[in-house]
């Protein structure tokens, strides 16, 4: 047997061997194993933000296992088992596919895109946002929406067109909170301004949510520094004033170039 194939039905196995015997496992179900397989998905993503190769082949076999657990559930339910899904996927893929088993062209990954929308319309979704699930983080929701209707045409020409609109969103912005607008306005303009940044963001080739993120790592990275050359020195860091924070901040800026 195929190592791959003999690996997955071991997965398998022992699936069936924990359902029946392990209390833990006997007692998941679909909606008490949601916020885990997040937390799963979530530890993937700073593995791959953090190229960590061994930890991203730990978190795949995390969520392979949540696949399967999922399936083994469906399958006690009689709505669908692990077979279900496997050729669910495959036919989907073979249909989205028309460029590698059909005789559609398509020679940029672009056009595959394109196509890939254009099939799912036709296949029954008769909303182009449909497929945007309603959970997602704001951020990627923004710019899966913004994918999503470029897709159908719906988008701007070209880069500096965007830029106008962040521009024109910014001063709409400045303009509401030096004129005291509400709360509710200011927040809008807010809104508005950060879609702008990330439909920017879009068309520069830039994803928000991996530079946010990375922005976010090297923040924590620099304040941390800051943090232990304060205690070494004996500072309480609640009695500094920015200047001398500044002094190891630069420090950690330095160190990192």
């Amino acid at each position: 047997m195929d190592k791959r194939l003999q690996a997955f039905k071991h997965l398998l196995d022992i699936m069936d061997d924990l359902r029946a015997k392990c209390p833990w496992d006997k007692k998941q179900n679909l909606e008490s194993l949601r916020h885990l397989t997040i937390e799963e998905t979530y530890e993937l993503a700073d593995a791959i933000l953090d190229n960590n190769l061994d930890e991203i082949k730990g978190e795949l076999g995390d969520l392979m296992l949540h696949i399967v657990f999922y399936a083994k559930i469906g399958s006690e339910k009689g709505a669908f088992d692990i077979t279900d899904v496997l050729e669910g996927i495959n036919n989907k893929l073979i249909n989205r596919h028309p460029h590698i088993y059909g005789d559609v062209k398509a020679e940029t990954a672009e056009e595959v895109k394109d196509n890939w929308e254009k099939i799912k319309l036709r296949g029954g979704k008769k909303r182009v946002l449909a497929g945007v699930p309603k959970s997602l983080p704001a951020m990627i929701k923004a710019y899966r929406i913004q994918d999503k209707v470029k897709g159908v045409g719906f988008d701007w020409e070209a880069p500096h067109q965007v830029w106008d609109k962040v521009q024109e969103e910014m001063e709409e912005l400045k303009s509401e909170v030096e004129n005291g607008g509400s709360p509710k306005k200011t927040e809008e303009e807010f809104g508005d301004l950060l879609f702008a940044l990330i439909n920017y963001a879009r068309f520069i080739g830039v994803n928000p949510e991996n530079a946010l993120e990375r922005t976010n790592k090297k923040f924590i990275r620099r304040f941390e520094h800051l943090e232990a050359q304060a205690k070494k020195a004996g500072k309480d860091m609640k009695k500094m004033n920015l200047t001398e924070m500044d002094v190891f901040w630069n420090e950690a800026k330095k160190m990192e170039s």
